[in-house]
């Protein structure tokens, strides 16, 4: 068996140790475009059509991300399996991202922050959590791991996603007759959507306006998710409060964009989750043993739905 590794930048060396560490009867390479022999699976990050091309005994591609809308971009063999990971480490980082991020807005930490920067010692009002209905978009590993934790700072938590899902204490609705009353009883919205064609541009203006007045936006998926302009509109109406933007349409976000100045914005560079290399690894090689074994394995993508 041979599986070949390929990331763009500098050569993951790495990943390469560990792999063969958890693998040590398989033979691996880092791929070079014309130089790499046929493998059997292939382990990426933004692999270029060029590996798709030249590896055409490819049982399987892992992506070292859960997010998979840059590969089902690619011209891919219909028979190609394409393995997203289940969590490797990264829901628990999302929950604190997300909690955080909602804690910050509903304690106004930003203001008590700015106003000690200013030298004034001043307290607010506390706020009620019953008034802060937390809303997500996405109910696979990563957002029922963010509706859990939300629970647990008592926070009204509702649920959207495409299909029926049930998860205890969490006012779950689903399709798209049940996304108009899932946004019109959200205050605070949190996307961890996957990128399809049906959820690009889905946070707009016309589902944006649906939120509660004085509603927040965390966006931790993907930037084609957001509508930016239609955003900036809504924070300079007033109808929302801020939003944490974690992704972006561009990244790195380019200097110029209006993001970067706005008052109402608080920014992070898409690291609300990032991949832990051991755990990854150890997901990746348990999954090709079992796949050589001829069992079933999860996170297998269903690219008509596109996650």
């Amino acid at each position: 068996m041979h599986i070949t590794i390929c990331f763009p930048g500098p050569k993951p060396l790495g990943w390469l140790a560990g792999f063969q560490a958890a693998l040590p009867n398989v033979e691996f390479s880092i791929w070079s475009q014309g130089e790499t022999p046929m493998a059997d699976y292939a382990v990426v990050w933004s692999p270029p059509q060029a590996l798709i091309d030249e590896q055409v005994q490819l049982k399987a591609l892992f992506n070292i991300g859960a997010g998979v809308d840059g590969i089902l971009k690619l011209s891919l063999p219909p028979d190609l399996k394409v393995v997203r990971l289940d969590d490797a480490g990264m829901s628990v980082q999302m929950a604190e991202f997300v909690c955080h991020a909602v804690i910050r807005h509903f304690r106004e930490f930003d203001q008590v922050e700015a106003a000690m920067q200013r030298g004034e010692w001043a307290f607010r009002k506390p706020l009620l959590r019953r008034d802060f209905p937390v809303g997500v978009m996405g109910l696979g590993v990563l957002g029922t791991r963010v509706a859990k934790a939300l629970q647990s700072f008592e926070f009204p938590v509702l649920g959207w996603s495409r299909s029926a899902k049930t998860i205890d204490g969490v006012h779950c609705h689903h399709g798209d007759e049940g996304f108009k009353d899932f946004l019109a009883g959200t205050r605070v919205l949190v996307n961890l959507l996957p990128l399809t064609a049906e959820t690009e541009n889905i946070l707009n203006r016309e589902t944006l306006a649906q939120l509660m007045p004085g509603g927040y936006v965390i966006n931790v998926a993907r930037g084609a998710h957001l509508v930016d302009e239609d955003l900036l509109a809504l924070l300079d109406s007033g109808h929302l409060a801020g939003a944490a933007l974690d992704v972006f349409r561009e990244e790195p976000l380019p200097k110029e964009h209006a993001f970067w100045a706005h008052p109402k914005l608080q920014l992070t560079p898409h690291t609300s989750a990032r991949t832990l290399r051991d755990e990854t690894i150890e997901q990746i090689a348990s999954k090709i043993r079992a796949l050589e074994s001829g069992q079933a394995i999860a996170g297998v993508v269903d690219a008509t739905r596109g996650y």
